[in-house]
C-alpha cells in the first residue's frame, strides 16, 4: 500500500492524540487542584499527565498503521 495507511494514521494520532491530551490535562489540574496550595504542582503534573496521553495515542495509532499497512492486504 505504499505506506498510504501509516501515514493516515499518524495524522489521526496527531489530531485525536491532541484532543486527548487537552481533555487530560484539563481532567488532571482540576483534580490535582484540589490538593496542592499554590497552581504550580497541579500544573506540572496535569502537563505530564498530558504529554503522556498525547504519546499513547500517537505511538498507539502508529502501530495500528503500521499492522494495517504491512499485515493485512485488502483487496
Amino acid at each position: 500500500m505504499n505506506g498510504q495507511v501509516y501515514k493516515l494514521f499518524l495524522v489521526l494520532g496527531f489530531i485525536f492524540g491532541s484532543i486527548a491530551a487537552l481533555m487530560s490535562y484539563l481532567i488532571a489540574f482540576r483534580e490535582y487542584e484540589h490538593h496542592y496550595p499554590t497552581r504550580k504542582e497541579p500544573r506540572s503534573l496535569a502537563m505530564q499527565t498530558a504529554l503522556f496521553t498525547f504519546l499513547f495515542f500517537v505511538l498507539a495509532m502508529l502501530a495500528a498503521g503500521y499492522f494495517l499497512d504491512n499485515f493485512v492486504s485488502i483487496q
